[in-house]
C-alpha cells in the first residue's frame, strides 16, 4: 500500500473554530481515523495526517471543507457534529475507491477474547470481515457453523471496544419452529429468550458473563426479538440481524430502513433452514433478488468448507446439498414426462376415430 505522511495548516488560526471542528475530546478526528484507517496528530492549527495516500486526500479535503463550514455566522460558530462527519466520509467515496486493499486489512482483525484472539479461518470469513469494515450494510449467507453470526458479533465487540459505535443491538425473529410461543412457559421475554440464547452465548464467551450483564443494564447492548426494531431509527449503533431466512419481506424492509448516521447492519442467514409457512416468502431470499445492485451492500455466500465447527457437520451440510440437487433433478423429470404425457393425450383427445383406426 502507497503510505505517506502530509501535513496541513487550517487558516485562519482561531482555537473555538477548531474545538468545534475536532469534537469533544477530539471525537471527530477520531472518528476520521478509524473510517479512513488514519493516524492524525494536532498542534494548535497544525495537522500530520499519515495512512494511505487515497484516504490522507479525502481527510485533507474534509478537514478543509469542515473548517470553513465553522466560520461564525451571526457572531456564533457552528460545532460540526459526528453525523457531519459520516456523511463528508460518505461523499468523498474513498471507502469504496480502497475497498480492493481491505480484505488484507480483514485478514489481520485480531479480537482478544477470554478464549484467545479471534482471527478468520477461510478466505470466505476474511473477505466476510473485510466488507463488513467496507461496507454500511452485510449479509452472510450460507450453512450452520460457517461463524456467520459469531464473526459479526466478534465485530460488533471489537467496533465497541474502539468506540467506533455507541452501542450493540441483536435481533432475529421469534418464529415458532415447531413449538407455540403460547404454549411455553413463562412471560413475553422468558418466551423469547431461548431463541436470543445464541446471540448471548457469543457475547459471554467475547465479553465475559458480568460484564455483558453491565453493558445491557446500560443498554449499551440490546438483544430483543426483531418485532421490537419497527419505528426506531438507529444511529451509533452495530445491529447484526440473526436468522434473517425466518423474515418476511415486509419485515426486511423493515430492518433495513430503521439504519441511522454511523452505523452499521450485519445480517446472517440460511435459505436452506427456512421455517415459514409455505406460502411465505422469505425476505432473505426476496432481500438477495431486489438488493444484488445496490453498490454499498456486500453480499457473502459461505459453503460447506467454511464450516468450522466439527468436520461431522461439513460432511452433513454436503449430504444434504447432494440430496436436495438429486431431489430437484427427479421431480424436473418426473414435470417433464407429465408435460409430455399432457401433449400426447391432448394429440390422442384431437384426432378423429377414422385416424385412430
Amino acid at each position: 500500500m502507497n503510505i505517506e505522511t502530509r501535513e496541513i495548516a487550517l487558516e485562519p488560526a482561531d482555537n473555538q473554530r477548531l474545538m468545534s471542528l475536532c469534537g469533544p475530546m477530539d471525537d471527530n478526528v477520531k472518528q476520521l481515523e478509524r473510517r479512513l484507517g488514519l493516524e492524525i496528530k494536532r498542534r494548535d492549527n497544525q495537522f500530520t495526517l499519515t495512512g494511505r495516500s487515497l484516504c490522507v486526500d479525502a481527510a485533507v479535503n474534509i478537514l478543509r471543507t469542515l473548517y470553513v463550514d465553522t466560520a461564525p455566522m451571526r457572531g456564533q460558530i457552528k460545532d460540526i457534529e459526528p453525523d457531519q462527519i459520516h456523511l463528508a466520509i460518505k461523499e468523498s467515496g474513498v471507502l469504496e475507491q480502497s475497498a480492493e486493499s481491505v480484505p488484507e486489512f480483514g485478514k489481520a482483525v485480531n479480537i482478544k477474547t477470554k478464549r484467545g484472539v479471534i482471527k478468520p479461518r477461510t478466505p470466505n470469513q476474511a473477505q466476510y470481515i473485510a466488507n463488513i469494515f467496507s461496507h454500511d450494510i452485510t449479509f452472510g449467507i450460507g450453512p450452520a457453523g460457517t461463524g456467520k453470526t459469531y464473526l459479526a458479533v466478534a465485530a460488533a465487540v471489537d467496533a465497541l471496544e474502539r468506540q467506533e459505535i455507541r452501542r450493540i443491538l441483536l435481533t432475529r425473529p421469534a418464529v415458532e419452529a415447531g413449538e407455540k410461543l403460547g404454549f411455553l412457559p413463562g412471560d413475553l421475554s422468558q418466551k423469547v429468550d431461548p431463541y436470543l440464547r445464541p446471540l448471548y452465548d457469543a457475547l459471554f464467551e467475547m465479553l465475559g458473563f458480568e460484564r455483558v450483564e453491565k453493558l445491557i443494564e446500560r443498554n449499551v447492548i440490546e438483544v430483543a426479538p426483531l418485532a421490537y426494531m419497527r419505528g426506531r431509527t438507529l444511529n451509533d449503533a452495530f445491529v447484526i440481524l440473526d436468522e434473517s431466512q425466518n423474515t418476511t419481506i415486509e419485515q426486511m424492509k423493515m430492518f433495513l430502513t430503521r439504519i441511522g448516521f454511523n452505523s452499521k447492519a450485519v445480517i446472517t442467514g440460511d435459505i436452506t433452514q427456512i421455517d415459514l409457512p409455505r406460502s411465505t416468502k422469505s425476505g432473505l431470499r426476496h432481500a438477495i433478488e431486489v438488493l444484488a445492485e445496490v453498490d454499498e451492500i456486500s453480499f457473502n455466500f459461505f459453503h460447506s468448507e467454511d464450516v468450522v465447527r466439527h468436520p461431522v457437520v461439513a460432511r452433513i451440510v454436503n449430504a444434504y446439498e447432494a440430496w436436495e440437487t438429486a431431489d430437484q433433478k427427479r421431480r424436473d423429470q418426473q414435470a417433464e414426462e407429465r408435460k409430455r404425457e399432457a401433449i400426447a393425450a391432448q394429440l390422442a383427445s384431437q384426432t378423429s376415430p377414422q385416424e385412430r383406426s
